[in-house]
């Protein structure tokens, strides 16, 4: 069984941005390559699950999303890293329709799990938000992490809340 690193995309991986499809736009977040590098050389894979209600809205297209994913996933190896996969949820409950994929629903990470054989229990998920989190645990991933750059957030059922993402990997090394 594969151990995986889940990323949420969006307040994690790039700074936010409401309705981030262009490259232009696009700015990573300081410390996202370090952390992924450090679990990819511990035997992790990576995994993007990130909801993407701007699609529904018609902000712009899946095809926008999948030519700024391509760059990402580029960008990514650039720095030896692969991302092994980035799952993605288009809905909005108020335009097409409720599912099991958009977070805070488990679906995006149980997919990966078939799809690539992963141990959720020993797997690890990095979000934003609260429902990244409550995704996380519905799937049976325990150790999670809030990431709060702006420190808004006061409790979590997050494993612990960081403002740094060199504070997840260095929880881990001490």
């Amino acid at each position: 069984m594969n151990r995986a690193l889940f990323l949420d995309r969006d307040g994690v991986v790039n700074v936010e941005i409401n309705y981030l499809y262009k490259i232009e736009d696009f700015e990573f977040v300081e410390g996202i390559l370090n952390l992924c590098k450090y679990y990819q050389d511990k035997g992790y894979i990576i995994i993007i699950v990130t909801n993407q209600s701007g699609i529904d809205r018609g902000y712009y297209s899946e095809s926008d999303f999948n030519f700024l994913t391509l760059w990402m996933t580029k960008e990514f190896a650039k720095h030896g890293v692969e991302i092994k996969k980035v799952y993605y949820c288009p809905h909005h409950p108020d335009i097409s329709m409720a599912c099991n994929c958009r977070k805070p629903s488990p679906g995006m990470i149980l997919e990966a799990q078939k799809e690539y054989d992963i141990d959720l229990k020993n797997s690890i998920l990095v979000g934003d938000k609260e429902s990244d989190i409550e995704a996380a645990l519905s799937a049976g991933i325990v150790e999670t992490y809030l990431f709060d750059e702006k420190k808004i957030y006061k409790e979590s059922k997050a494993t612990k809340i960081v403002s740094k993402l060199e504070e997840i990997y260095n929880v881990n090394t001490k």
